[in-house]
């Protein structure tokens, strides 16, 4: 990969012509872009099962990969729940290189070039994204403000901020860490699904209007549609809060953003509501500690490009009166109430007895930093917690039926009774992601996992959970097989295992 062909050179030179004023910070975060994506990947490839990697030796400097035609990768120790970069540079048969996308050419493994491309693309949009951070502003008082404060992305994904298909103009209009507003479009539909009560507001007379993201508008729909109203994006991008309280708004973005093509499924609109009601039926039974965030319509023009769901605000779940604030876990980091350890065990302990009960009732949330929300007290302590976003869920009809729940009819996709499946659904997300990337690290994982284990109810997912690898998604090997579409998944030393921590 040539300097004269990258993204960088390429996103420099757009940002001089549409935001010269951010050149010069732009240029300044590449050094830390560049190690915080490399960071990512020296993470996948020391941890997750890549066929062309036969050992990895321990060494007193770091950690050597032998390739299996020979050569060598030389690295720094790999924690695997650590967030903060530490990789600068990644030794190959002893030629150094700092760019995750050039290391990843000269490996010349099987898929790479696409993946690389990513790579190139995430380094550089995420140099833009810390360029523009706003600099001395008052704290956020919204959910949605408090996710705009979340410039990296994905904190373990080495495509954490890679936009294919997006120009410079369009990530600093539509990124919700430039903090835009972003006017929805309306399109008129004659023949959709519609599922749950369609807001007046998206209504032409008799005609349901569908609610469209403007990229998607211009690249993908092409066609005519009216301005809708204003709104700020959320941390998917696609998602948009409606202002003053209002509802949330998930459009379909039909490009690859980390390991997802962000469109909506038909089956997810038909089955959105029975799909909502259930899930908050099982909360219910949680006592209070979680809740969750209610679709109130959903609509598809039979095409997962041009569909829409319309929920709740997590606001609902919070009480103003009492200066109760909702963060989604993912911004919890840029709060600075992870900082302490009482308040990281008091809020594990919250997280780990409300998922562990909903998956002993027969529910696997998905409870990772983009879908869970915590609501916190005027002095920050953790009280309940809230869940959005259904989509990848699994429910197990045996489970369900030990506690006498019936299952509705659901699509197929998200019903499995396999424990290991349901588990890692649970672990992989909430575990080794929601919950590392708050600790920042595997020993205050470790410590905080400790502190609380042992008051929780003993069943055989936490024995599991104590005792056990933890399954984290094979987030590279994902990106370097698609001829397996699905997840692929990989085994992380348990932070409660000390001999086998990394």
């Amino acid at each position: 990969m040539s300097p004269s062909s990258s993204a960088e050179v390429r996103l420099s030179r757009e940002l001089d012509a549409v935001r010269p004023d951010l050149s010069e910070a732009y240029a300044a975060e590449l050094p830390g872009a560049r190690a915080a994506v490399l960071t990512r990947l020296w993470r996948s490839l020391a941890h997750e099962p890549l066929p062309w990697i036969v050992r990895r030796e321990p060494t007193r400097e770091g950690l050597v990969l032998h390739l299996a035609d020979g050569r060598r990768l030389h690295g720094p120790p790999a924690d695997p729940y650590a967030t903060a970069p530490y990789a600068t540079q990644v030794l190959l048969d002893g030629r150094g290189y700092d760019r995750a996308a050039e290391l990843l050419t000269a490996l010349g493994v099987p898929h790479g070039a696409a993946f690389s491309a990513e790579l190139d693309d995430s380094t550089a949009s995420l140099a833009l994204s810390r360029a523009g951070r706003p600099q001395d502003v008052p704290e956020p008082a919204t959910s949605w403000a408090w996710e705009q404060r979340v410039v990296d992305g994905h904190p373990y994904h080495p495509a954490c901020r890679s936009r294919p298909g997006f120009s410079v103009a369009e990530q600093l209009a539509y990124g919700p860490e430039h903090r835009p507003l972003v006017r929805l479009g309306l399109v008129p539909v004659d023949d959709g699904l519609m599922r749950g009560e369609w807001p007046s507001w998206l209504w032409d007379g008799e005609r349901p209007l569908m609610p469209v993201h403007p990229w998607q508008r211009a690249h993908v729909l092409g066609g005519p549609a009216k301005d809708g109203p204003l709104a700020h994006p959320l941390l998917s991008l696609r998602t948009l809060a409606l202002p003053d309280g209002g509802p949330h708004v998930k459009t379909a973005l039909s490009t690859r953003l980390t390991s997802s093509v962000r469109d909506i499924s038909v089956s997810s609109v038909e089955t959105a509501l029975v799909v909502s009601r259930f899930v908050e039926s099982v909360a219910e039974r949680t006592g209070g500690l979680l809740r969750v965030v209610r679709t109130l319509g959903a609509f598809s023009a039979h095409s997962p490009d041009l569909a829409a769901m319309v929920r709740e605000s997590p606001e609902t779940y919070a009480d103003p009166a009492a200066g109760e604030w909702v963060v989604p876990v993912a911004a919890l980091p840029v709060t600075g109430l992870p900082a302490s350890p009482g308040w990281l065990a008091a809020f594990t302990r919250l997280a780990l007895t409300a998922g562990l009960r909903m998956l002993d009732l027969g529910v696997a949330l998905e409870a990772h930093g983009q879908n869970l929300l915590v609501v916190l007290s005027a002095a920050g302590a953790p009280r309940r917690l809230v869940y959005r976003d259904l989509a990848d869920i699994r429910v197990s009809p045996a489970r369900l039926a030990r506690h006498g729940i019936k299952l509705p009819e659901v699509a197929g996709r998200i019903v499995t009774d396999d424990e290991t499946a349901l588990r890692r659904k649970l672990f992989a997300s909430l575990v080794a992601g929601a919950l590392a990337s708050t600790a920042g690290a595997g020993r205050a994982l470790g410590t905080a996992l400790e502190a609380v284990s042992g008051d929780l109810p003993v069943t055989s997912d936490l024995t599991a959970l104590r005792e056990e690898p933890l399954h984290a998604k094979a987030l590279t090997l994902m990106r370097l097989s698609p001829e397996c579409p699905g997840d692929l998944w990989t085994r992380l030393p348990n932070p409660l295992v000390q001999e086998s921590a990394p």
